[in-house]
């Protein structure tokens, strides 16, 4: 089995920034592509940001581009969020996916995490 853990959420102010991590361990697994995604108070799971693993090829959602930013390093995807609204409030899920994915469909994912939450006060 493959766990994934979130880390990095807390309650900031409109405007702060938040950085978050999400650490991949577990059974020996490969790795296609890693992602985002956010499940704000009575709203669907969306996607937020994603990327591949062989070329660093990443998609960010319309609703955080130029603000949102998704790196990796070996083992780890970050999200770093920057100039942050109310509306950024959800819980934030890490996503890991063994096969091809487009990044954007949930379903082309494997493994998820337990979620960390963002809160961003006004």
């Amino acid at each position: 089995q493959v766990q994934l853990v979130e880390s990095g959420g807390g309650l900031v102010q409109v405007g702060g920034s938040l950085r978050l991590s999400c650490s991949a361990s577990g059974r020996a697994f490969r790795t296609y592509a890693m992602g985002w995604f956010r499940q704000g108070p009575g709203k669907d799971r969306e996607f937020v940001a994603g990327i591949t693993w062989s070329r660093d090829y990443t998609n960010v959602a319309d609703s955080v581009k130029g603000r949102f930013t998704i790196s990796r390093d070996n083992a780890n995807v970050y999200l770093q969020m920057n100039n942050l609204m109310p509306e950024d409030t959800a819980v934030y899920y890490c996503a890991l996916a063994e096969g091809y994915s487009d990044l954007v469909s949930p379903s082309g994912y494997d493994y998820w995490g337990r979620g960390t939450q963002v809160t961003v006060s006004s």
